[in-house]
C-alpha cells in the first residue's frame, strides 16, 4: 500500500520507495514507525526513537496491527 492511501494516526511498517529530505534521520526497511499525516511531499512520522522523521509520501507500508 502506498503511504498516502494510510489513515492519519497508524502505525506503519516501511516496505520500499525510501526517500527522504537532505540532512533528515535514515529511515530503514521494514522499521516500524507511527505516521501522522502527509504534508507535501513527504509525511510526519515518529521512529521508535522518538525521533521526527519524513518519508516520502509514495514509499510503500503496510499497516501494523497489535498482533505484528
Amino acid at each position: 500500500m502506498k503511504l498516502y492511501n494510510v489513515p492519519r494516526n497508524t502505525k506503519i511498517k516501511v516496505l520500499g520507495n525510501i526517500r527522504i529530505p537532505p540532512d533528515a534521520p535514515q529511515i530503514e526497511t521494514n522499521e516500524v514507525l507511527q505516521f501522522y499525516h502527509i504534508d507535501g511531499m513527504y509525511s510526519l512520522c515518529k521512529n521508535s526513537k522518538d525521533e521526527w522523521v519524513h518519508l516520502v509520501a509514495w514509499a510503500d507500508v503496510e499497516i501494523v496491527t497489535n498482533g505484528d
